[in-house]
């Protein structure tokens, strides 16, 4: 587990163990993590903690603690998840912690990423081995002493021109490419990010199940980010510390638009499925939306909206930005 020592010298690795707030699930994040449901890792049907019952739900308001230095998370359970005597809509408790990638997270990164590129073809093994390889930079989170090991949350970053000989990264940059054709004056631009400047463009990579805790999510990014800016000075090679140094980053994600025909003022135009996407599109030097085969039936509150991927290029010098206002983000909840 990573040490969230402050107090000796900075370790290879430290992490900040996020604090205590109330978590709130209104009735539309839940219908959206019923829909994401069959995609996320499978929990442990029994109480992480036996010494502590599994709450029952108290409308949609749920809490959480911090005991012995891991975040104990009481968060919504999905309808599909399989239950020993729990009730189907209930809420389980779970101690959730950060940990570095490892070959063993292979299976439960997979699940997690299975729909990142957007149900396209390609070398996702691949994908996923470079990201465990990668121990340095990036988190996994997990529950505390989970057999099962599932993963909840995976945030990482991929230097492209590292990368480029595997197929995995050669097919997410054709992509990217040929999805950029559909907008006027974008591939240009995108084509200059991944090809003539891809040794300082990372590929930002953060997927979570869709009713994770949004508290774990200010830690879980400052870790990411400031693991960016260590290995920049302690990486054993000069090629290795210049690779983190970088000055782009592109995030790949998946919104709601709303329909123009359905368009109303009391109706937000975009409905973002990770919240810190909102902050990352308005700092973007660079963004775009492309529509989506969905394979899913949008639940009945995004009945005026369209799914469709979204691809967004934020400069590093945004990223400060970005941590404040998450944090802030996050404080108002």
């Amino acid at each position: 587990m990573k040490s969230n020592t402050e107090t000796l010298a900075r370790p290879k690795r430290r992490r900040q163990r996020p604090k205590s707030w109330p978590i709130t699930f209104s009735p539309f994040a839940r219908s959206l993590a019923r829909m994401h449901s069959l995609h996320a890792p499978k929990r442990r049907s029994q109480n992480p903690n036996p010494t502590r019952p599994v709450m029952k739900p108290q409308s949609s308001q749920s809490s959480h603690h911090h005991l012995d230095g891991v975040v104990r998370e009481d968060f919504y359970k999905p309808e599909h998840s399989e239950s020993s005597g729990e009730d189907s809509d209930g809420v389980v408790q779970a101690d959730f912690s950060f940990f570095d990638p490892k070959p063993d997270d292979f299976h439960g990164v997979k699940t997690l990423l299975q729909n990142y590129l957007y149900n396209e073809e390609w070398d996702l093994s691949d994908f996923v081995e470079l990201i465990l390889e990668q121990t340095t930079v990036g988190t996994v989170v997990k529950i505390e002493d989970d057999e099962d090991e599932g993963i909840f949350a995976l945030v990482t970053a991929l230097n492209f021109y590292r990368y480029r000989e595997h197929r995995c990264i050669v097919t997410l940059k054709d992509f990217l490419l040929h999805k950029a054709h559909q907008e006027k004056g974008v591939v240009d631009k995108l084509r200059l990010l991944l090809v003539e400047q891809e040794r300082d463009v990372a590929l930002l990579v953060s997927q979570r199940m869709v009713n994770l805790p949004p508290q774990l999510l200010p830690p879980l990014y400052d870790a990411l980010f400031d693991e960016v800016l260590w290995a920049t000075e302690d990486e054993p090679t000069e090629e290795l510390r210049n690779s983190f140094k970088f000055k782009h980053y592109i995030i790949l994600s998946k919104v709601y638009v709303l329909k123009k025909a359905a368009q109303n003022d009391s109706e937000e135009r975009v409905i973002y499925l990770n919240l810190e996407d909102e902050i990352l599109h308005k700092l973007s030097s660079l963004s775009f939306y492309f529509p989506l085969q969905s394979q899913q039936l949008a639940p009945h509150e995004l009945r005026n909206y369209r799914s469709m991927g979204l691809i967004m290029a934020v400069e590093a010098d945004k990223i400060p930005k970005f941590r404040q206002e998450l944090a802030s983000l996050i404080n108002e909840k």
